[in-house]
């Protein structure tokens, strides 16, 4: 096992560990978090698929570890979204010059959503899309092409535009103890040894 990788695969250069291609410092990866692009260089993430993410705002892509990331999915920011307290849609605080507005004001232009947050062995399905402001809980799955625009449970399975529970992965005893097991978090020794009980779905050798 090495974290440090940036392509993990041999032969394989669409599949990256992503955590060692970020460089913003906006953008948090947890260790093994993978991401695959059979369209564009998959280095090149956070210029494609992190959108509308400016440093005026503060807020941050927080992912957790071994999420899988499928090509083309997109994590929309704030300054996508335009304010709704203004009487225009039009972002005229962005035009300051044009317009003889304050420089300072820009941000005036959004309404801020805060931080995107991604949980631990989180599954994100090809080109789904994940809007401002967003937790998604720890083991959940992100169907192929869903709008996630509210939370997310841990172990939920969504999908849709926009996303909505399908359903729960496992009962809500087993999610409980998994979420206190926190597998992740282990040493990478003991992820290896569990890793056959881990594969199969054996929960009770976990314990």
């Amino acid at each position: 096992m090495d974290a440090t990788k940036i392509y993990p695969r041999s032969g394989d250069q669409h599949t990256v560990y992503l955590k060692n291609v970020i460089t913003r410092e906006n953008i948090q990866i947890g260790d093994y978090t993978m991401y695959n692009d059979f369209y564009n260089n998959p280095c090149d993430f956070e210029n494609n698929n992190v959108l509308y993410h400016y440093p005026v705002n503060g807020d941050k892509l927080i992912i957790g570890k071994y999420c899988s990331i499928a090509c083309g999915v997109k994590f929309i920011f704030t300054s996508a979204n335009h304010s709704q307290r203004s009487l225009s849609t039009y972002p005229f605080p962005i035009f300051f010059e044009e317009w003889d507005l304050e420089g300072g004001e820009i941000a005036k232009a959004w309404d801020n959503k805060g931080d995107i947050v991604i949980g631990n062995d989180v599954w994100i399905g090809y080109e789904a899309v994940i809007m401002p402001g967003v937790t998604i809980g720890d083991g959940a799955i992100i169907g192929t092409r869903a709008v996630v625009t509210k939370d997310v449970p841990p172990y939920s399975i969504v999908g849709g535009v926009p996303a909505k529970i399908i359903k729960k992965r496992y009962d809500e005893e087993t999610i409980q103890k998994l979420l206190e097991l926190q597998w992740w978090h282990w040493p990478d020794e003991k992820v290896k040894e569990k890793l056959p009980f881990i594969i199969n779905g054996e929960f009770e050798h976990l314990q």
